[in-house]
């Protein structure tokens, strides 16, 4: 079976090749892929991952990912974001935000699906101590961590009880409009946070 045409081949491929998932799961966490956290938790609702395991790897990829992009945007600065206007835009506002708001800008940058991807290098050109930072960042990676893939679990928990085994399409189509909504209300927090 090389491609799965159900959500339960999917499932037991993932059980096959655990460890693969969890590097990828891993990735895509450094890089706060939202979504993916999202259905990794879904997944380990049905057996497929270990909770337990997949919130430490959501954890710590979290935590290792904007680690490192303080760490850039501490040596390396604005220099790099020459060709990049939109972008420079976007991590200044970001560094001035977290000047002023760097608890919540830290605790809360996650989520928002246009912040997540710039914020930790706007911490590094900030004002914020390393030592501050990674206390915050440790945290917020695991509220995050247990927040989106609990969020998932449970979203697995519901649909389980509202479908039997004859609607898997349901399921599916069910788990595509979670994802959808999840999207959708982080790119209206996203909006909400550059108005600041």
């Amino acid at each position: 079976m090389l491609l799965p045409t159900d959500l339960a081949s999917f499932f037991e491929l993932l059980r096959q090749h655990g460890s693969a998932a969890y590097s990828l799961i891993f990735g895509y966490a450094a890089s706060h892929s939202l979504l993916l956290a999202l259905f990794a938790g879904y997944a380990a609702r049905s057996g497929a991952l270990d909770f337990g395991t997949l919130i430490a790897v959501c954890w710590v990829g979290s935590f290792t990912g904007d680690a490192v992009r303080f760490w850039i945007g501490r040596r390396f600065g604005t220099g790099w974001l020459g060709s990049f206007p939109r972008l420079q835009r976007a991590i200044q506002t970001a560094a001035r935000l977290a000047d002023r708001h760097d608890t919540w800008m830290i605790l809360f940058h996650r989520y928002p699906h246009g912040i997540r991807g710039v914020a930790g290098f706007a911490y590094g050109m900030s004002r914020l101590p390393w030592p501050r930072f990674l206390a915050l960042n440790f945290g917020a990676a695991g509220l995050w961590s247990c927040a989106i893939v609990s969020a998932g679990y449970a979203f697995g928990e519901v649909s389980e009880k509202v479908m039997s085994d004859s609607s898997q399409g349901l399921g599916l189509a069910m788990l595509v409009v979670f994802l959808g909504l999840s999207w959708l209300s982080s790119k209206k927090l996203e909006r909400m946070a550059e108005r600041d």
